[in-house]
């Protein structure tokens, strides 16, 4: 529970960010947490304490959040 409700809090943290560094630095917080997730549903899955076919869309849905931090990361990353 806590790992598929975080990453909307480190959003919210994200957005009150004091700096660039701050907002990327929530952000990857976020899309850890999303990736954590994403495991949880394998096990989950792989354990057959949920079907596959129940999972399809909040696997999907967190695939496009995944994409969707990625994004904002690499837009507000220092670039070297």
């Amino acid at each position: 529970m806590k790992a598929g409700t975080s990453p909307g809090a480190h959003f919210r943290e994200a957005l009150r960010a004091r700096s660039k560094s701050e907002y990327v630095s929530k952000l990857n917080g976020g899309l850890m947490e999303l990736e954590e997730t994403l495991y949880w549903f394998e096990i989950a899955e792989g354990a057959e304490l949920i079907s596959a076919k129940k999972l399809e869309s909040l696997k999907t849905e967190t695939n496009e959040l995944i994409a969707i931090f990625v994004s904002l990361i690499k837009q507000w990353k220092p670039r070297r």
